[in-house]
């Protein structure tokens, strides 16, 4: 069951210097599931030998106590997946593992290339062979092809060929990479874990990870982001910071604030729970309600909503229950049930919400027909009134950068005005946050953020072409 959400990325995590490499990765992808849910993958190395596991499903799914053991070695490289470019089949699971004529290499990629169709088809006129339908796989080609002696050189000459976002962990025997695009799209943050007991002359590994929730499980210290246009080289001798590439001025994705980040997480520099509780108040000021209770539409929705509540003083409730049991798959009833994906996730609490004017907060909404679900839902629960609010502006453009987003006709709010989409919702009113409301949340304002799906204007030029699709609304 699909709820009407843009899709996450993918989370990656790296470990250098650690008896436990494969534990802590597995822990680390553990933490970073919420970011890529349709495969999981570890790649080790001993300095001799690269050891993989792929597998499709969560990571509880892919990996046992058996599969870990095998990943022999004390660095490793993980990868979480939600396929952006390239099919949900096993052979684009990541990490990604080749050979060529330095050694093995693995690759762990979140983001996305916008160049990597035109790159793609020169590489293959050249006699390249791929494998895969990932845009990641043109990285290794590149670095493949590359005439510079070293691994870390091979790198660098190859990211430099490439456009668009990449937050990604490359390893060969004895080095790890790890690398975020010029603009830094995708977050990306650099720790390091104590590997023994003494205070005089303590000994550190390394982790690299998407999101600083998975430094915190595994107990490890937040050192600081990796910069845009940063690529460190993590060896032996510890880690070296390198920028090989042209500066340009950040780009960093605003739904990752929105939406994508977990709460607890510490991204761009700010907590991502502070950051959405702020867009709740500012959502409050912008479009206040005479309304009984605020009801988030739970999880992503929670942090806003308590904002909401505590600026305009209505109570907060857990009107909305969500299950979070759902697994890969599911029985259907053979007898229709209306309404049954809403409600396999969702279900109200009626006696909260029986005879009140409820105020619903969600994080965004990007084609509405989950949305009209959740206001039927609460409406047949005893609702007297619902008034819909978002914490994000319309969403009017898709995304190109490493999030798997609608078509622009399939966006409901780049289609109708929002007195369209409140009478398709049946709601009693809606409102969004304003995008000079959402930048009011930061310190710095918009300065340094994509935010082309609210405004179109795209840092980077991309050679994907939209596919135009039927709307799901006929005007």
């Amino acid at each position: 069951m699909i709820l009407d959400k843009f899709k996450d990325e993918c989370g990656v995590f790296g470990v250098f210097g650690h008896p436990e490499a494969a534990n802590l990765t597995y822990l680390g992808l553990y933490a970073l599931q919420h970011r890529g849910q349709e495969s999981a993958g570890i790649v080790t190395s001993d300095g001799k030998k690269l050891r993989s596991e792929v597998g499709m499903g969560h990571v509880a799914e892919v990996f046992s106590e058996d599969k870990i053991k095998k990943l022999i070695g004390n660095m490793a490289i993980g990868h979480n997946r939600y396929s952006t470019a390239g099919a949900s089949h096993l052979k684009n699971a990541q990490p990604y593992v080749t050979q060529y004529s330095k050694g093995p290499l693995a690759l762990a990629h979140n983001g996305n290339l916008v160049n990597a169709n035109s790159l793609r088809q020169e590489l293959e006129k050249a006699g390249s062979i791929f494998n895969s339908t990932m845009d990641s796989e043109v990285i290794l080609h590149l670095i493949a092809k590359s005439k510079e002696k070293y691994f870390f050189d091979c790198s660098a000459a190859a990211l430099r060929q490439v456009k668009g976002a990449y937050s990604l962990l490359l390893m060969s025997e004895n080095e790890l990479i790890a690398a975020r695009d010029p603009r830094g799209f995708r977050p990306l943050s650099l720790g390091r874990i104590k590997i023994n007991s003494s205070k005089e002359t303590p000994k550190y590994a390394y982790i690299i990870s998407s999101e600083t929730c998975a430094m915190d499980l595994i107990d490890a210290e937040f050192i600081r982001d990796v910069e845009p246009g940063e690529m460190l080289l993590i060896n032996e001798k510890g880690y070296k910071s390198f920028k090989p590439f042209k500066e340009e001025k950040p780009a960093y994705c605003i739904f990752e604030y929105i939406y994508f980040a977990r709460p607890d997480s510490n991204i761009f520099g700010q907590n991502t729970h502070y950051i959405r509780k702020k867009f709740g108040e500012i959502l409050a000021e912008e479009a206040p309600v005479d309304a009984d209770i605020v009801v988030p539409v739970p999880d992503s929705g929670i942090s806003a909503a308590l904002g909401y509540a505590e600026k305009s003083k209505i109570p907060y409730e857990m009107g909305l229950i969500r299950n979070h049991y759902i697994g890969r798959t599911f029985i259907e009833p053979k007898q229709s049930i209306r309404n049954f994906g809403v409600k396999l996730k969702l279900n109200p609490v009626k006696k909260f919400i029986e005879g009140k004017r409820v105020v619903v907060i969600d994080d965004s909404i990007v084609r509405g027909t989950t949305s009209q679900k959740i206001v039927k839902m609460i409406k047949d629960a005893g609702a007297k009134e619902v008034h819909f609010r978002v914490s994000a502006p319309p969403t009017l453009h898709p995304c190109f950068y490493g999030i798997d987003t609608p078509y622009k006709l399939d966006l409901i709010a780049a289609n109708y005005t929002v007195k369209e989409i409140q009478s398709y919702l049946k709601a009693d009113s809606l409102a969004y946050i304003s995008l000079d409301g959402l930048y009011k949340a930061f310190p710095n304002g918009n300065e340094n953020f994509c935010k082309a799906c609210f405004d179109g204007h795209y840092p980077v030029k991309s050679d994907v072409i939209e596919t135009p699709q039927l709307t799901l609304f006929d005007k």
